[in-house]
């Protein structure tokens, strides 16, 4: 699978995003580069700090939205960007949990694109493919 993740055009004041993987934990972290792909050009970031990240949920679209809450909380608090993400997923007992290593460095050396105010339910889509995975979320900016 080549296209990790492209801008849609299906809200006007917010931005919009699919972003695919042959499983599940590569969709949700090239949904997490797409959003930061929005804040800078990830292309740029050194991967040089690591950080460990945890997250659980009741459903798979509640743990995409704290999935990216997560990585925006951390942006918005310690000014860190990332880009790169090593995601597992597991399912059991009605819980999902997401643990990912995610690479990256603090923001000061680079050119703040846009703003990713918080992340959104409105129109969230998790659909299996013949190719994989694809996610789609919108994000208020």
């Amino acid at each position: 699978m080549e296209k990790r993740y492209e801008f849609l055009d299906i809200a006007t004041a917010d931005r919009a995003f699919a972003a695919f993987g042959n499983t599940l934990e590569q969709a949700f972290a090239n949904a997490a580069l797409a959003m930061t792909e929005i804040i800078t050009d990830t292309s740029k970031i050194n991967k040089k700090m690591e950080r460990k990240i945890h997250v659980e949920a009741q459903d798979d679209k509640a743990l995409l939205y704290d999935w990216l809450s997560e990585i925006l909380f951390i942006f918005d608090t310690e000014h860190v960007v990332f880009g790169e993400f090593v995601v597992t997923i597991t399912h059991a007992d009605s819980k999902w949990i997401l643990d990912a290593v995610a690479r990256g460095e603090v923001l000061a050396r680079h050119e703040i694109r846009g703003e990713v105010k918080a992340i959104t339910y409105h129109k969230m889509e998790i659909k299996k493919t013949d190719d994989g995975y694809r996610v789609q979320v919108i994000v208020d900016t």
